[in-house]
């Protein structure tokens, strides 16, 4: 037997087992109780049209602001890692590995309920805690993100900009910055995603009906029905948001994947 015939019998096995197992899955379930339990269509068409106009766009409002909050303190912590003075670098390093290894589920419990204990009168909006919440958990990891790819544009670039008279901030915001964001459009792309997960976080701090992001109001609709069809309904419009941002990030790392095609 030649090599491709031994390939195609076993993926021809491989076929096999997983059609199989799927065969098993189908006549084993409890499908009349699956779908009670997760797919009542009544209790679905019950959640809209405010899954749509208050949870979905709230967590779109949620995840926007604390991306750009985030990108904007990412910024300065990878210029920081990069600087020349040491205190600079120690404090970045410090900030990225500190919340780069504490919860994101800690961060949103100090900012929502710890500070208002420390600190009396300590008393922001809840959209701004949710914001900033998000961005000091997405600020560390894009900070790296935002490091790497400046340090991948060529130094010859800075060299070019210098030998023409530009001081070296202006050549690290004009020439390149903009190099390194076209470099690392993809990964903050997938920064985008992970932050828009964890804006679920959101749900432990509580809020108001039109305050609800799609967690919330999936916890309040399955007290409201004894059923966790909304959870369903809740993780179908995350696929929304998500998909679409995942094909986005596919498309522009086949444009900008590679270092070299951010400094043509």
């Amino acid at each position: 037997m030649s090599k491709r015939q031994k390939a195609k019998l076993s993926r021809g096995i491989q076929y096999a087992i997983l059609i199989v197992i799927a065969v098993v899955i189908a006549v084993v379930a409890d499908w009349p109780t699956l779908i009670d339990t997760f797919g009542r269509i009544d209790i679905a068409i019950g959640m809209f049209p405010d899954v749509i106009t208050k949870a979905l766009k709230n967590t779109v409002v949620f995840t926007g602001l604390g991306f750009v909050l985030g990108l904007a303190i990412a910024i300065v912590l990878a210029l920081m890692r990069l600087s020349s003075v040491g205190v600079y670098r120690w404090l970045a390093f410090v900030y990225t590995e500190f919340f780069r290894g504490l919860p994101a589920l800690v961060v949103f419990l100090v900012m929502g309920f710890g500070l208002p204990l420390a600190f009396k009168g300590f008393n922001l909006p809840q959209l701004i805690i949710i914001m900033i919440a998000l961005a000091l958990v997405s600020s560390a990891y894009m900070a790296e993100t935002i490091r790497a790819g400046i340090q991948a544009v060529p130094k010859g670039q800075v060299e070019a900009a210098r030998s023409l008279g530009m001081s070296s901030s202006r050549a690290m915001f004009t020439i390149v910055l903009p190099q390194a964001m076209r470099i690392i459009l993809p990964p903050l792309t997938n920064e985008l995603i992970l932050l828009t997960k964890d804006s679920s976080l959101a749900y432990i701090l509580g809020s108001s009906v039109d305050g609800r992001e799609l967690t919330a109001l999936a916890r309040a609709e399955i007290v409201n029905t004894a059923n966790l069809t909304p959870f369903i309904v809740v993780a179908l419009c995350y696929l929304v948001i998500t998909i679409p941002l995942s094909y986005l990030s596919r498309v522009l790392e086949k444009k900008y994947g590679s270092a070299d095609s951010g400094v043509k």
